[in-house]
């Protein structure tokens, strides 16, 4: 399975504390990687919040102004002297919907939190 963004890349803003287990579950780190976390620190990555309250839309806006996933349009086809109706997505002309502000606040995905335990 691939990573999931930042933590793959070792910005992940939910660290532990530096006297805790480092990334390959021993408790010492090396001076490199107490470097790197030094600069994590003065980045202010560390202090990031488990919550987001915003997501990238996934709905387009057509040129009526219409909202919506998926946008189709009408085109009468002639075939054996008989006029069929047939619908054809329109994907030119579409503007995406943006950031959208969510109604409740979520957990980030790279969070460390027990949610359920059995």
């Amino acid at each position: 399975m691939g990573t999931s963004g930042s933590k793959g890349r070792g910005l992940w803003p939910f660290s532990a504390p530096a006297a805790s287990a480092g990334p390959g579950g021993s408790p010492e780190l090396t001076d490199a990687a107490r470097a790197q976390h030094a600069l994590a620190r003065v980045r202010g990555f560390r202090t990031a919040p488990p919550f987001v309250f915003t997501r990238r839309g996934s709905m387009y806006y057509d040129e009526d102004g219409d909202l919506a996933h998926e946008f189709y349009e009408e085109t009468i086809v002639t075939k054996n002297g008989r006029k069929r109706a047939k619908l054809r997505r329109v994907q030119k002309n579409l503007i995406p919907q943006g950031i959208v502000r969510l109604d409740h606040p979520h957990l980030h995905v790279d969070f460390p939190v027990i949610i359920c335990e059995m």
